[in-house]
């Protein structure tokens, strides 16, 4: 074999083994093939299961969703509908009663119109029937009256008088006798009255005092607190503030710190607490250590000791008083009566003058003069009340009475001492009357300048515009007006007059405290001069 030969058949032989392995790799591709394909067409098809029951179950879900949103949206169309159901039901029932009223009124107004028919017909008839009788009345009328201007001329002819002297000389008869009974009359009236002198005087000076009684009421609600100097502010204060809070928390009052020199101001509607906080305060700026927890302890000994020193308080009043039997929680408000003030006046000492002045006049008119001054005592007890209440003080303490069990002539003064209510007996204008001239004396209580001035002005103002007057002055702390008039132009039975006049004029148009006296002042000087 040669060469050439060999060569072909190597060839050969290669392009044999390339065919081969070709075939080979085409062969197993095609099978790697078929298993991708496999493997996705698995896969392909779990997904698509997966797919499906996805789909189902969503589909249950709306289904569900969709069930329950019908059975709610039914429920409330029916609940609806029974609602439109018994609204209707009500209209109807209503059109039923209109109905049923409309028809009674109907037939009510029937018969009233039958009735006025019927009316009608008889006032024609009743008023035939009085134009004949007037016809008949004018004509009686007529012939009386010439009767009488016969009887007359008879009588003048046998008397020998005419009617005008025969009726001067009744009216003559007829006065002597009307004087007569008049003198016996007036004798019986002042018999009558010595008898019944006693009681009648009671009454007038009851009444006479209730007149003077007016009402004031204003209150302090600030406590002004000394310091020896404004470093001391800072540390009341403390840091951020929580001295001033820790304070202001324990004893429920307002510390205000300005630029006040040297004080602080205590605001709190209740006089017991501002107390507290004024001695807490006294107590802890003295002893120099300020700091929450000194704070709370010096405020709650403070407490103790206003509590036990309110109680010592009541319990001294009533005894100095011979006021007995009262029951611990009045006692105790006759001791916070101490730290309350009006107009400047202390209200347990107004108090105490109030019992002594009711003692007073109770017996002058022979009332009872324990209850008088124990109603004296409480009248004003409504003020210190712990509770808060949009009662006026004087209701307020005619309850804290009555749960005390007090009398009910005292519970009846206690309320009806401003007339809230009805007085029922006659120790409540005594309470009213001494409860005025305690608070309206001079010095008792404070007022406020410019009202004090005005109120004189007004007084005097109010005088001078009557005819004849020349000067007027307010004197006394404006409870008596002095008027001086002309004596040419008032005589002295119109000066009388004028004063009574004033008097009432400020009565009416006047608020004053007590009484004012108005004296009328006329006088004539001759002034001559030698030369």
């Amino acid at each position: 074999m040669d060469t050439g030969t060999l060569a072909i058949g190597a060839v050969g032989g290669l392009v044999i083994g390339a065919v081969l392995v070709y075939f080979i790799n085409k062969t197993m591709l095609n099978n790697a093939n078929k298993r991708l394909v496999e493997s996705a067409r698995i896969q392909a098809e779990g997904l698509l299961k997966e797919a499906e029951l996805r789909g189902e179950n969503i589909k249950q879900e709306k289904i569900a969703k969709a069930n329950q949103k019908y059975l709610q949206l039914k429920d409330k169309f029916e609940q609806n509908a029974k609602k439109q159901k018994e609204k209707l039901d009500g209209l109807q029932n209503k059109l039923k009663q209109r109905e049923s009223q409309i028809t009674s009124r109907t037939d009510k107004l029937k018969n009233e119109e039958s009735r006025l028919l019927k009316g009608q017909e008889e006032a024609e008839a009743l008023k035939e029937n009085l134009e004949k009788q007037l016809a008949l009345f004018n004509k009686k009328r007529e012939e009386l009256d010439a009767l009488t201007q016969k009887q007359v001329k008879e009588l003048e002819k046998i008397a020998g008088l005419s009617a005008e002297e025969a009726l001067s000389k009744m009216e003559e008869a007829l006065k002597e006798e009307a004087k007569t009974q008049a003198s016996a009359y007036i004798k019986e009236i002042v018999e009558d009255s010595r008898t019944t002198a006693n009681k009648q005087a009671k009454k007038i000076v009851i009444e006479t005092i209730q007149r003077t009684a007016a009402e004031h009421a204003i209150e302090n609600t600030v406590t002004v607190f000394p310091l020896e100097n404004d470093q001391i502010k800072g540390r009341i204060i403390g840091r951020e503030g929580r001295n001033i809070r820790a304070l202001e928390m324990a004893t429920g009052i307002e510390i205000i710190v300005d630029d006040t020199p040297e004080a602080i101001i205590l605001s709190g509607f209740d006089p017991v607490r501002r107390e507290v906080a004024r001695l807490s305060l006294h107590k802890l700026v003295t002893d120099g250590r300020i700091h929450p927890a000194r704070i709370e302890e010096v405020v709650k000994k403070t407490s103790k000791q206003i509590e036990q020193e309110i109680m010592e308080t009541g319990e001294r009043t009533v005894i100095d008083l011979g006021v007995h039997g009262l029951h611990r929680d009045m006692l105790r408000m006759i001791g916070r009566m101490r730290y309350r003030s009006s107009y400047g006046q202390n209200l347990l000492q107004h108090s105490r003058e109030v019992a002594n002045l009711c003692e007073t006049m109770a017996a002058e008119l022979g009332l009872d003069v324990k209850k008088a001054k124990r109603a004296g005592l409480l009248h004003d007890i409504g003020k210190v009340a712990e509770e808060q209440s949009e009662l006026p003080h004087a209701l307020l303490g005619m309850k804290m009475a009555e749960k005390a069990q007090e009398d009910k002539d005292i519970c009846n003064a206690i309320g009806a001492h401003h007339d809230e209510i009805e007085m029922t007996s006659l120790i409540s204008p005594i309470i009213q009357a001494c409860d005025a001239i305690s608070g309206s004396r001079p010095g008792a209580r404070r007022e406020i300048v410019e009202s004090y001035i005005k109120r004189l002005k007004e007084l005097e103002e109010l005088a001078v515009s009557y005819p004849g007057v020349v000067k007027t002055y307010a004197i006394q702390a404006g409870r008596e007006l002095r008027v001086i008039v002309e004596s040419e132009k008032v005589s002295d039975e119109q000066s009388e007059k004028l004063a009574f006049d004033i008097s009432q004029k400020i009565m009416t148009d006047m608020q004053y405290p007590g009484h004012i006296k108005v004296t009328v002042i006329r006088e004539k000087r001759a002034i001559a001069y030698a030369k």
